[in-house]
């Protein structure tokens, strides 16, 4: 793997994640346009093929909005039913970027600003061993600087059958001691960081956030196939894509689809369609979300996350609830990635447009070097149209 390719694979950072290809399918034959050698499907279907998840999908839409969708593996390892064609996911940790953006519609609006300690729109809430809300600012919750610790995340046999509220996960975080000595450093990847940010929307406007994010960014961005499930709602709509782990003892593909995902609330609770989430980075890119001059903020670049044990040579960009690409083509793409007990998911586009989903039903892989061969995937997505 390239030096170029390991740095897109740093976003592993955030979680790690043999069957038959189906195949390309079109959203518009008619006008879709086929990458040449059809590397994109080659690259997908050899994850399959390697064993790193049961199924994949991968939905690109190109700078004249041109959509193509992509498929491999089986949707069921007993019957071989097909992966349905840009089927619903979850997003897991994609929901980041549309909570950031709840919180940056705030900031356009005056009602939030940026370098505002916390403590003056959540008085009280963010006390605890080595932090305080006075010290820590919306930025720093946004930009994952903030020092918080993080919350216990039990086993999804666990989490995914009981229902979490919002304090739930922050008294479990709140009872540990801060993870760095002072706001504004380090990035530091914490779930509890968005969990705050949701509650400051709701505090703010006085409503759901899962009511705000509908009404201020999927109804205007016309994402149609991107929803907030209700609450205790274990299920997905039709036709989904169902998510596996692997059993520790057998390597078996063992069924996680139906899951309560409370315990991502604003951090990961989302479902969508991969071409839906190509939608959003288009209209976000495209100002009609929040300012040129919010996203320039929400794509600053300055905060880095070293790679640590795992993969010393890895570094990642971390913005406002954004991540940024270094590609093996040249330039830097902008998206997110989430991970979830089922699904691991990789999005992004670049600055001229092509924005590229890729899904893995699969959140963990018997397969070591897994998540490297899914972010190559992704990239060569990326990369496809030049």
């Amino acid at each position: 793997m390239s030096p170029q390719r390991r740095t897109v694979a740093a976003l592993a950072l955030v979680a790690t994640i043999g069957f038959a290809g189906i195949g390309i399918q079109y959203a518009d034959a008619a006008q879709a346009h086929r990458p040449k050698k059809d590397t994109i499907q080659t690259s997908i279907d050899a994850l399959v093929k390697n064993g790193v998840a049961p199924g994949a999908l991968v939905s690109v839409r190109d700078s004249k909005g041109r959509v193509t969708n992509y498929t491999a593996g089986v949707n069921d390892p007993r019957t071989r039913a097909k992966v349905p064609t840009d089927g619903y996911v979850r997003m897991a940790s994609n929901t980041k970027m549309y909570t950031s953006v709840a919180v940056l519609q705030l900031v356009d609006e005056g009602k939030v600003k940026l370098d505002e300690p916390i403590e003056t729109y959540l008085p009280g809430l963010v006390r605890g061993e080595g932090f305080d809300g006075h010290t820590i600012t919306v930025r720093h919750l946004l930009s994952m600087t903030s020092g918080l610790p993080e919350y216990e995340l039990p086993d999804v046999s666990e989490w995914g059958n009981r229902y979490y509220e919002p304090r739930d996960m922050l008294d479990s975080a709140f009872s540990q001691p801060a993870h760095a000595p002072a706001p504004g450093g380090q990035v530091q990847y914490r779930n509890a960081n968005y969990i705050v940010a949701g509650l400051l929307v709701q505090k703010v406007t006085g409503r759901p956030l899962a009511e705000v994010i509908t009404n201020k960014i999927l109804k205007p961005a016309r994402l149609h196939e991107t929803y907030w499930p209700g609450v205790g709602d274990k299920t997905i709509r039709q036709p989904h894509a169902k998510g596996y782990l692997p059993d520790p003892e057998t390597m078996k593909w063992v069924d996680t689809t139906q899951v309560d995902p409370s315990i991502a609330w604003a951090a990961g609770q989302m479902i969508s369609t991969p071409s839906d989430i190509n939608k959003f980075l288009v209209a976000l890119q495209n100002g009609k979300l929040i300012t040129p001059a919010t996203l320039a903020e929400m794509r600053d670049s300055n905060a880095w996350l070293p790679g640590g044990e795992a993969f010393p040579d890895l570094v990642w960009h971390y913005g406002l609830g954004a991540t940024g690409f270094d590609l093996s083509c040249g330039g830097r793409a902008w998206g997110h990635g989430g991970d979830i007990d089922g699904y691991s998911s990789r999005t992004a586009i670049t600055a001229d447009g092509r924005a590229v989903t890729i899904v893995v039903t699969a959140d963990s892989s018997p397969v070591p070097d897994g998540i490297f061969q899914v972010l190559d995937a992704f990239d060569a997505a990326l990369c496809a149209g030049n």
